[in-house]
């Protein structure tokens, strides 16, 4: 959520319910002809109301932009990693997710449906996460302005079902934007019988049960409490299973957590800042990612315009910092690493720009482009691969 965003009032939310509001899908509005051996990039926008989309060329590494393809509020994007459909969360109140149907060969979006995850409205600020769990089918929600965590089924067409489930947080922390709980992140264990949430109104991670054959959240047998005040932003597992990387966005601090899956059990080992040394102004960590192989962790500081690259001990998990380089902008609010392993691409929010990094794959190491595109308030990154 925004740096400066006034935190909603706390609702509570009993179920879940369809509801419809205007929305128009827009045509692309720039052409450009498509070359196969492009991707498609869908920009979030904060407080825009568009969804913007860009052509990448992975081997040559360059980004045509193609315009705005929907005009409808979009908090976070993420895409169906084998359908070619988009998933948009809203602002607005009702915790509205709309899903579109992407065109390959223009980039342009056709609305497929919606469906709302709040059934009491919830204020304003709407959902600040979702993300596909691909194994199970099934969409996960983080309603930051309701205090819930949501799981949603995918059908074989890559479209959504009514909620199957709906999980209401509790707890609050010291910083004025932490009245009430907001969760900020969910994602599913390797086990598949857990989903944990990062609550930045709690400063909690969350653990509940996860059935992937339901797709459905329940109450779960523990919670890790961080340091009061730190809000806690996401969260990634490390393919060894055992190890989780926590980000606090208040404190700018990343934990190592063991992660024992029998117990639903996380400990602390390890936490170290993001803040550059010497470091003053805001403070403020937003986007946490981890390579494939799981040998570096990368993270964006919104205070220091900043991306800082960590290393994994082979053996402990534990982090190492080995580059600090700057945004190539301003407020990068979240980025997005390739599948190829080869780029990385930031939403620098308050600059209004998409801009481009190259990532040596040995070392882990980032360098700027100078490759970027003009996206006006930009706050997540979506792929649909060739």
């Amino acid at each position: 959520m925004s740096q400066d965003q006034q935190v909603p009032t706390r609702r509570a939310v009993l179920g879940a319910a369809l509801a419809s509001v205007p929305l128009l899908a827009a045509a692309p509005s720039v052409s450009a002809a498509p070359n196969r051996a492009e991707d498609l990039l869908y920009v979030g926008t904060w407080g825009v109301g568009q969804v913007y989309a860009i052509r990448f060329d992975p081997v040559h590494g360059t980004l045509t932009p193609i315009g705005s393809v929907a005009q409808v509020t979009s908090n976070w994007v993420t895409a169906h990693p084998t359908h070619p459909v988009l998933y948009v969360a809203g602002s607005e109140q009702g915790g509205f997710i709309r899903y579109f149907g992407i065109d390959k060969a223009t980039g342009g979006l056709s609305l497929l449906g919606e469906i709302a995850t709040e059934s009491v409205p919830a204020g304003g600020g709407g959902l600040s996460y979702i993300g596909v769990h691909h194994r199970s089918q099934t969409l996960l929600v983080a309603d930051f302005a309701a205090g819930t965590a949501v799981s949603v089924p995918i059908d074989r067409h890559g479209q959504l079902a009514s909620p199957a489930s709906l999980v209401q947080e509790t707890g609050s922390g010291p910083n004025p934007r932490q009245t009430g709980p907001h969760p900020h992140h969910v994602v599913v264990d390797p086990s598949e019988r857990h989903a944990l949430v990062a609550d930045f109104g709690a400063d909690r991670a969350f653990v509940h049960g996860f059935d992937r054959t339901t797709h459905s959240l329940s109450d779960g047998p523990r919670t890790y409490a961080t340091a009061p005040g730190s809000g806690p932003r996401r969260l990634v597992f490390h393919p060894d299973g055992s190890t989780v990387y926590l980000l606090n966005e208040l404190t700018a601090g990343i934990e190592t957590l063991n992660w024992h899956a029998e117990e639903g059990l996380l400990t602390q080992r390890q936490i170290l800042s993001t803040n550059a040394p010497g470091h003053t102004g805001t403070t403020s960590a937003a986007e946490l990612a981890i390579s494939r192989d799981g040998r570096f962790v990368y993270v964006s500081n919104r205070g220091d315009n900043a991306l800082v690259v960590f290393s994994t001990g082979r053996r402990t998990g534990l982090l190492t910092e080995v580059q600090r380089i700057p945004c190539a902008g301003t407020t990068p609010w979240s980025f997005s690493v390739h599948r190829g392993g080869r780029w990385l691409f930031v939403a620098n929010e308050a600059s209004n720009t998409i801009d481009l990094f190259g990532i040596d794959p040995r070392s882990g190491l980032l360098t700027a482009t100078g490759t970027s595109v003009p996206v006006p308030k930009p706050d997540s990154i979506a792929f649909c691969y060739r």
